[in-house]
């Protein structure tokens, strides 16, 4: 049974001569997981887009959610059965049809959708616009015989944004749905491409083991998969791991472990790089970390849709929450260029719940979005652009995949964060690594990718912005952070040399640095710590609260500033003044303390900030003092750095530094080498 987008339309010659490629496979989670249901199946298929007034971007809270979740009805991966007179809709992330991303991307102008039945059923199809209105396009009934059901789609008018997707009726009797899937005709001479997966490991052996089984018990990803290279940088070895000969033997001999000293991501992910690149076989490389939980069809999907896309494409995933598992931390990001910062991309929302807020009813998330880069999570690379523009920048962590993005759109190539492609990892609210020894990696790696990318005089707003948090941490005690940041500008003042020559060593330096501070000093019994007291009440008896206006702020931060150089109470050296949770530890509120408690982001203990006035203005100074040197440097860097990069990120380069470091090279994991 065949049916088209409108009745008066009939096949395409691709439809009726082409051969078919599936890159879209409708999915189920074998577990039957209440958490991710909603990623999967809309139960709710009523819901329908709410009226909202013009201008308004968020949804109606009322008008969201509150559907049953039937687990009960996955019967596996591929399988749903529907009771009689039930009916749901796939219009969901992991199984409604990107179509805007193909037709932005992709020379591919028809999907064919089937649809494998067994009962009386009707078949609804939709189609999306990108301001998130639904428009059903076509529908048909199977009868009581059991029989294909063929849409034939064209990928014409979604310029701006819009998905396909399909909603399944049973009439009297049980249906079930034994396998639904998208595809799109095969061009002339086509080949698909093949696909290594690099995976970088510190210390977590058991997620490696337990991802690597998964890949290898994926039947249609390994048709696909060349390769999987796991750079081991720990101590906690994956060689070593229970489980890791079944995760060998299931993906047999494309399984290789390289072992290497602890280079960071950067590191890891440059070797896995390398690796790809010199055995020259692979299509593509897909970056993944080693603590995510995986979707394996998103796997398949990114490298398919790289198969179709016009010129070579950075394919990356989605990142959801690992711990709330239907939450997206974000749909799309790109770099703010006069701020040079990253975050979420325009028109996109962060810490989406989809158990709420189904894509149905989500009106941004029908526009196409385009991203700078995607997060290294997952993040798939073709081959031929590493070798056109070089290996990951040598900065151990942070800002690694930033730059990357930058530099691949620098040289024409573009990044596409496709929709239903996504893993599971611990989101970055639930810790803030830009106080703990990570704040070195953030500071340097930020002021070397300003030097090479900015496009404005001195770095537009960057400078200013770096002397701001600088004195926000100083406000806040956070001492053991404001050294690392200056620590880190000194090192971009000795230019680009360092990059590689400290990137195995300089960790331990910055760990060493940081615990000779009492602010750095976690216990995680608050009884090790001397009983709070305060010698004088707070103002009026109320605790300080964020400024109204800006002139506020002014004056808060001037009040705030001019209490650092008091001195520090008696009183407050021998007990803390207040316990401070990690959500309230701002500036505004530690500044007129004296000393606290304050609660680690993570929740694990808190550790005894203390007023330092000497220390404070040591630190301002020599921040300031910085500060001005790099922006009378500003052009003499630049240059440096642009002149280095090409260099520094090469497969020469990053060879060397592996020499280095005693690197061991590559082993079978299943000869227990």
């Amino acid at each position: 049974m065949t049916t088209t987008a409108a009745a008066d339309q009939k096949p395409t010659s691709d439809s009726v001569e082409a051969t078919w490629k599936t890159i879209h496979r409708v999915v189920f989670p074998e577990t039957g997981d209440l958490d991710t249901m909603p990623l999967y199946v809309d139960f709710n298929n009523l819901q329908r887009v709410p009226e909202h007034k013009p201008g308004t971007t968020e949804v109606d809270a009322a008008a969201s959610g509150g559907a049953d979740v039937h687990p009960d009805y996955v019967v596996d991966r591929r399988s749903l059965s529907l009771p009689a007179h039930e009916r749901v809709s796939l219009g969901t992330y992991f199984n409604a049809f990107p179509a805007s991303y193909w037709q932005a991307h992709t020379s591919v102008r028809t999907v064919r959708l089937t649809v494998e039945l067994e009962g009386d059923a009707t078949v609804v199809v939709y189609r999306s616009t990108s301001r998130g209105t639904a428009n059903r396009v076509s529908s048909t009934r199977t009868g009581s015989r059991s029989a294909p059901v063929v849409f034939d789609l064209p990928i014409a008018s979604f310029g701006d944004g819009g998905w396909y997707w399909f909603d399944l009726a049973a009439h009297s009797g049980a249906v079930l749905l034994t396998s639904a899937e998208w595809s799109v005709p095969e061009p002339d001479g086509f080949q698909a491409g093949k696909l290594s997966i690099a995976v970088t490991t510190f210390n977590r052996p058991d997620y490696c083991a337990r991802n690597l089984k998964a890949l290898g018990a994926s039947p249609d990803l390994l048709p696909v998969l060349h390769r999987v290279i796991v750079t081991d940088q720990g101590t906690q070895k994956v060689r070593e791991e229970a489980g890791i000969d079944d995760a060998a033997e299931s993906l047999g001999h494309r399984l290789e472990i390289v072992e290497q000293a602890n280079l960071g991501g950067s590191g890891g992910f440059a070797r896995g790089m390398l690796e790809t690149v010199e055995d020259g076989q692979s299509t593509y490389v897909m970056l993944l970390d080693d603590d995510v939980e995986m979707e394996t069809e998103g796997i398949l999907r990114a490298a398919q849709f790289a198969d179709f896309t016009r010129n070579p494409t950075i394919v990356g995933g989605h990142m959801f929450n690992l711990f709330e598992r239907a939450v997206m931390h974000n749909f799309g990001e790109a770099v703010q260029p006069y701020r040079f910062s990253y975050g979420g991309a325009e028109n996109t929302r962060e810490g989406h719940d989809f158990g709420s807020s189904n894509l149905r009813t989500t009106p941004w998330m029908h526009r196409r979005v385009d991203v700078d880069y995607n997060g290294w999570w997952m993040c798939l690379i073709p081959t031929e652009i590493i070798r056109q523009i070089g290996l990951a920048l040598p900065v151990f962590i942070k800002w690694d995949d930033v730059e990357y993005g930058i530099r691949a759109k620098a040289h024409g190539f573009t990044t596409v964060s496709l929709p239903g492609a996504a893993v599971w990892h611990m989101p970055w609210t639930e810790k803030d690594d830009t106080i703990d020894w990570q704040a070195y990696y953030h500071q340097r790696n930020r002021w070397v990718a300003t030097l090479i990318y900015s496009p404005y005089k001195r770095g537009g707003r960057m400078p200013k912005e770096s002397l701001g948090v600088d004195a926000r941490h100083l406000l806040s005690m956070q001492y053991s952070a404001v050294e690392l940041r200056l620590q880190a500008l000194e090192d971009v003042l000795s230019g680009p040399e360092h990059l590689h020559r400290t990137i195995g060593t300089k960790l331990g330096e910055v760990r060493a640095t940081r615990a000779s501070f009492d602010d750095a000093r976690v216990s995680k019994d608050l009884a090790d710590f001397p009983a709070v007291k305060r010698s004088k009440p707070p103002h009026k008896g109320k605790s300080p609260a964020p400024a109204r206006s800006r002139s506020a702020a002014v004056a808060r931060l001037i009040a705030s500033a001019a209490y650092q150089v008091r001195p520090v109470s008696v009183a407050a050296t021998q007990n803390p003044e207040a316990h401070v949770a990690a959500v309230d530890a701002r500036w505004w509120r530690l500044a007129q303390l004296d000393s606290a408690l304050v609660t680690s982001s993570d929740g694990t203990g808190a550790s005894w900030h203390k007023r330092d006035a000497q220390k404070a203005r040591e630190l301002a100074l020599r921040s300031a003092d910085l500060h001005r040197r790099l922006y009378l440097r500003w052009d003499e860097l630049a240059e440096q750095y642009r002149a280095a990069l090409p260099d520094f990120t090469s497969q020469h380069a990053w060879r060397q530094t592996f020499e280095l470091d005693g690197t061991a090279h590559g082993t079978d994991a299943g000869t227990g080498a």
